[in-house]
């Protein structure tokens, strides 16, 4: 059987079966990562990007292979995650944009599309490394040219792609010493391959191997462990750029008309905030990932195109120590001793994160409003604090019900206290006293939840009506507790207007936790209205670093 041109049906097979043979082996992608902060697992984000492609994909299928690939393109942008989605993205966002006025192709069309990929991708990456995914699509893409100007046989083609992409797999630790030293190929590059092994089996007409049916080999979990170990002898204290950020940037018109976007101009001015930097773009919306000592800059300098859209910032550092803690923790073989007490809180923001630490909580989970933690990961974290009695502050009511079914899980050693709100955690684990038993410190902490209030400065991401006030998109909204009291298209307005609504002759200290998007003259400014206004309330100051809330209010 031979196969001299693809159409947009079975294009949309091959599709759809890449990503089910990634899905399938993400675990054992999983294994192979090797750098010391991953940006997430390797294979689960490679996964849930090509899901998302596979997607659109199935709700777009027709005959032409070009509307099937912008299709492809659009779901990829859209869903990836991390720097091997990002990349992954690239590489069909090439490949389809050289098809997309084709109905069909033939061999060297093919041959050519992939390669349209690897030069897309090569321009996303500010500084490509080699040994990695780049690479073997690099080296694919060559044979596929090759290949092509000798056989019309799709199938053939396809098959001389896959059987160069495990040879340069292969290779990879070669051009990547970290891969040598840890003994294990490209995380990347593995789930490329997969997916072209899926793109083989649908033009061949055959079942794919089960290679991950039962999970990873012995020598995948080996290679997992060496993975590990190593981790354990790198310092957090090296990494230079300390937060991973991603987020997209809904491009307006109206911003355009004053600021034209240029993806080269735009990527060049980010790459002025740090390094590992992707950037892609369609006409409507653009793609950022950066690791950054200062992910608010990034943000605002995005901003200036248009509305934030699906941000995510992961403290890199946090990552690292939490790796080679329960790597170490691993490789000890004497168990440690419990403690009495162990307070496990929930947190957005590194900022307070660290507030909460420096308080007396013995761990923090990264979530809140837009990212809340499942019961699994809560039961993680009261596992880890190792204590006799542990207590969770979940900082946001939409944790609680999660909590609680964590403590169900875990038994009567934990307690639950139901914050509702940052200000709230801060104020109950300010009430804890580790010389008091669990009931009484239980008592003490939800009675403290009674003696503050919490101000919140967020903005409005719809038009609305509600709570008498008629909101417009981009307006500064004052939340007193959970309530939107105040409005302004200034974000320092919205917050003194809430402030003088939420302070009265009975409040007597105010803290201000300020945001990633707050700058110093703003956090000023406020202070010194306080001051003015506010002469017998007691002002303290914290950078929370938390995203999306400019400022939150605790006043008691």
């Amino acid at each position: 059987m031979s196969i001299t041109s693809l159409n947009g049906m079975r294009f949309a097979e091959m599709i759809i079966q890449g990503a089910n043979h990634l899905a399938a082996n993400a675990q054992m992608v999983d294994a192979l990562n090797v750098f010391p902060v991953p940006d997430g697992d390797t294979g689960t984000n490679m996964n849930l990007s090509m899901t998302s492609g596979a997607k659109e994909v199935k709700n777009n299928v027709q005959e032409h292979i070009g509307k099937v690939g912008t299709s492809l393109s659009r779901g990829l942008l859209m869903g990836a995650r991390g720097n091997s989605g990002v990349i992954l993205s690239q590489l069909f966002r090439g490949f389809a944009k050289a098809i997309e006025h084709k109905s069909e192709i033939n061999s060297e069309e093919f041959a050519q599309a992939f390669d349209a990929g690897v030069q897309t991708a090569y321009k996303a990456v500010m500084k490509p490394v080699e040994g990695t995914i780049l690479t073997v699509a690099k080296d694919a893409a060559k044979q596929a040219v090759s290949s092509a100007a000798k056989h019309q046989d799709l199938i053939q083609v396809m098959e001389e792609i896959v059987t160069e992409a495990n040879a340069s797999l292969k290779r990879t630790p070669d051009l990547l010493p970290v891969l040598k030293e840890v003994g294990v190929v490209d995380s990347g590059g593995q789930g490329l391959v997969f997916v072209y092994e899926g793109f083989l089996a649908v033009l061949k007409g055959e079942a794919l191997p089960v290679r991950s049916a039962n999970g990873p080999s012995m020598d995948d979990l080996v290679s997992a462990e060496h993975h590990m170990n190593v981790q354990g002898h790198m310092n957090t204290e090296d990494i230079v750029f300390g937060y991973c950020t991603e987020f997209m940037v809904r491009l307006e018109s109206d911003k355009l008309a004053n600021k034209s976007f240029d993806e080269e101009k735009f990527r060049n001015d980010l790459s002025e905030y740090g390094d590992s930097l992707l950037v892609i773009s369609d006409d409507e919306v653009v793609k950022v990932h950066i690791h950054s000592e200062q992910p608010g800059n990034c943000l605002n300098y995005g901003q200036q195109y248009g509305s934030l859209i699906k941000m995510k910032i992961d403290n890199m550092r946090e990552q690292h120590t939490a790796i080679v803690g329960e790597t170490n923790a691993s490789l000890q073989t004497k168990p440690k001793s419990k403690e009495k007490y162990g307070v496990v809180s929930v947190a957005m923001g590194t900022g307070i994160s660290e507030l909460f630490k420096s308080i007396g909580a013995k761990s923090v989970i990264e979530g809140g409003q837009t990212m809340n933690p499942s019961t699994e990961d809560i039961v993680k974290a009261v596992e880890e604090a190792h204590a006799e009695h542990v207590i969770i502050l979940p900082n946001n009511k939409n944790i609680i019900m999660a909590a609680n079914q964590a403590a169900d899980v875990l038994g009567d050693y934990v307690t639950v206290i139901p914050t509702k709100t940052v200000p709230q955690g801060m104020a109950a684990l300010l009430a804890f006293n580790p010389s008091q038993d669990a009931s009484e410190n239980k008592k003490a902490m939800i009675e403290a939840l009674s003696h503050v209030k919490t101000g919140q400065i967020t903005y409005a991401v719809r038009d609305t009506n509600i709570d008498g006030l008629t909101i417009k998109t981009g307006d500064f909204m004052g939340i007193d507790e959970g309530t939107i009291k105040v409005k302004d298209k200034d974000k320092s307005q919205a917050a003194k207007d809430l402030l003088s609504e939420m302070i009265n002759e009975d409040s007597e200290i105010l803290t201000i936790l300020y945001g990633e998007d707050a700058t110093k003259e703003e956090v000023e400014d406020l202070v010194a209205f306080c001051n003015d206004n506010f002469e017998d309330v007691e002002v303290e100051v914290h950078n929370g670093k938390q995203p999306l809330y400019s400022f939150i209010f605790s006043i008691e």
